[in-house]
């Protein structure tokens, strides 16, 4: 069956589809992409992944057509970083 690996970055954004095995996980389809080649420090301890933007565990099983996402950590805490003021905006 077909479906979809996706990773993005910054810069770097990679969407794959792949073949799998009908009785294919999440961490299967995963490491079947060859993504954790193009991108060695994805730790799968760590980062987290979903299926068309829910949450998931990598011993999911998967279905054909579905998206596997792998979600970078936070990087900047939202509520420490200063709101950006876009051009128009007029707060007083």
């Amino acid at each position: 069956m077909q479906v979809g690996i996706a990773y993005s970055e910054t810069v770097n954004q990679l969407w794959l589809r792949i073949e799998v095995p009908e009785e294919a996980t999440v961490q299967l389809a995963i490491e079947q992409s060859g993504i954790l080649g193009k991108f060695p420090y994805i730790d799968l301890a760590e980062y987290k992944v979903g299926i068309f933007g829910k949450m998931a565990e990598l011993d999911d099983k998967l279905k054909p057509g579905d998206r596997v996402e792998i979600y970078r950590p936070i990087t900047a805490d939202p509520a420490t970083v200063p709101r950006r003021v876009f051009a128009g905006d007029d707060e007083e």
